[in-house]
């Protein structure tokens, strides 16, 4: 049964979307099969993997999958991926945690991320969001809830990140995304070398 990792959080900006295909690209490089599913509505991922395609001329053989959805059907197409057998399903969502069908979500993952800056108003979203998805835990005990710090400056001293992260009181990766406007130009077929540790780490955690 493919393991399910889900992007959510209380808002939008926070990097769900560049973590997410970052760490799908990665995941499909290190030779595991996964399928992408986003629910915003805007269908970017959807839109620059036909792009990327289109220029490169290839056909889509050899890629991962990208559906849109939207977050009262995601659900669904979950379900329907199921006996393609892959490793990892991969949840770009939309919706804020106070939407029913995200809280549904959460329960049938197996662990969401909440990517996170180390700013004031970034920390207080991420502390919200946190306990937004502690009651789904208390229904999926299979549950992780993984805390990312992104756009982190790369001089930055772990333990400084750790310490301001401290009172989430969930998991936090001991890996981090630094500050690097390479990272928001993404690729849905191309890696990104430096997120293979962070990638390897979130892999550690949910299997």
């Amino acid at each position: 049964m493919a393991k399910i990792i889900s992007f959510i959080s209380r808002k939008g900006g926070t990097g769900k979307t560049t973590n997410a295909i970052q760490i799908a690209t990665m995941l499909h490089s290190l030779g595991y099969k996964l399928a992408l599913i986003e629910t915003d509505t805007n269908y970017t991922l959807s839109t620059l993997r036909k792009m990327e395609l289109f220029k490169s001329g290839a056909k889509g053989t050899g890629v991962f999958e990208i559906i849109g959805s939207e977050d009262g059907k995601v659900l669904g197409d979950i379900e329907a991926l199921h006996p393609k057998k892959l490793d990892f399903i991969i949840v770009d969502s939309a919706g804020k945690t106070t939407d029913e069908n995200i809280k549904n979500l959460a329960i049938q993952s197996d662990a969401v991320i909440v990517p996170t800056s180390l700013t004031q108003n970034d920390l207080l979203v991420t502390y919200q969001t946190v306990q937004d998805l502690k009651p789904a835990q208390d229904i999926s005990k299979k549950l992780k809830i993984i805390v990312l710090p992104n756009r982190i400056h790369s001089r930055t001293n772990p333990t400084t990140i750790h310490k301001q992260l401290a009172n989430l009181k969930t998991v936090i990766t001991e890996n981090f995304v630094p500050a690097k406007n390479a990272y928001a130009q993404f690729s849905t077929i191309l890696p990104e070398k430096q997120y293979q540790d962070i990638t390897r780490e979130l892999i550690g955690i949910i299997q």
